[in-house]
């Protein structure tokens, strides 16, 4: 585990693991078995793993267990702690490969190359325009209700 080494490989995808129990739930999502089942009394969405429900639990009920040292502010879910902590810290271990351009977050590199690609995954419903950032067609889009209020 602490090596990094991960030995435990999925025969059906690319995905490897460090210990056989993950790779034993793993390959419950390609054959469709649910033998460990836990389900969300709230939504009912099903999991694999007891861990993973509770995890998914503190969506409904708000709790927020890990806090920044920084800042206070709270999250969730302990990755996303380590995401926000990056802020902090400067660490960009997200890098483009086009320009350099460093990112704290995978999200934001890929949010990021949409400006080499000129990929716009955001069309507006109400006009032909399109954006590269979901943010951006959310402003976009009060133009529209703007111009209906007006008339």
């Amino acid at each position: 585990m602490h090596t990094g080494e991960k030995p435990y490989q999925c025969s059906l995808c690319d995905a490897a693991f460090t210990r056989n129990y993950s790779l034993v739930y793993h390959q419950q999502t390609h054959s469709g078995a649910k033998p460990y089942h836990y389900q969300c009394s709230k939504c009912d969405k099903d999991f694999t793993c007891r861990s993973n429900l509770i995890t998914h639990q503190r969506t409904h009920t708000g709790t927020k267990s890990y806090q920044c040292s920084h800042c206070d502010k709270l999250f969730t879910q302990k990755h996303r702690l380590a995401a926000h902590m990056r802020l902090h810290t400067r660490d960009k271990l997200y890098h483009c490969s086009q320009c350099d351009k460093g990112f704290t977050t995978k999200y934001y590199l890929v949010t990021h190359q949409r400006i080499h690609t000129g990929e716009k995954p955001y069309q507006c419903s109400q006009c032909d325009k399109a954006f590269t950032q979901s943010n951006s067609l959310v402003t976009h889009q009060r133009t529209h209700t703007k111009e209906k209020s007006l008339q």
